[in-house]
């Protein structure tokens, strides 16, 4: 499978700790297999700096704070058929304090947001219980096959 991802980094962001496109696309690829997705899809991802990651969550969920990441599923119109998955805003401030404050490895909750955010593109959810079980393990089964140790224990 071969997810065609595009990753950019808003101006103000540094490069510093950003992992590279090819990271981000296996991690992408990851979260495709966990949901049975048999086709690749498209997607962008937006690397953003604390008052851009605000702005988004603010202008999009009404929460004036930034968050880790933000989906936003592609909405086309009757009919029209493209591989198209949609948008993940990614902040990366806020991932590298989590990162921290969770003793977790940088690059793993890079993955495990980037997982996270696809799931979500694909229709996952964890509003309640049983969604967030079923999508919490979709998640350790991604993060396992990278390589990655269970981001919730």
């Amino acid at each position: 499978m071969d997810a065609v991802v595009h990753v950019s980094r808003g101006a103000g962001l540094a490069a510093a700790g950003i992992p590279r496109a090819d990271s981000f696309r296996r991690w992408v690829e990851a979260g495709l297999r966990v949901a049975r997705r048999r086709r690749a899809g498209e997607l962008s991802i937006r690397l953003v700096d604390i008052g851009e990651g605000r702005d988004f969550n603010r202008d999009y969920r009404g929460r004036d704070y930034a968050t880790n990441v933000l989906s936003f599923p592609v909405e086309l119109p009757p009919g029209v058929r493209m591989p198209l998955l949609g948008d993940l805003i990614l902040c990366a401030p806020v991932i590298a304090r989590e990162a921290e404050e969770q003793r977790k490895p940088l690059r793993d909750h890079y993955a495990h947001m980037t997982v996270h955010g696809v799931l979500h593109l694909l229709g996952y959810d964890h509003l309640f219980d049983a969604e967030a079980g079923r999508m919490e393990a979709l998640e350790r089964r991604a993060l396992a096959a990278l390589g990655i140790a269970d981001p919730y224990a």
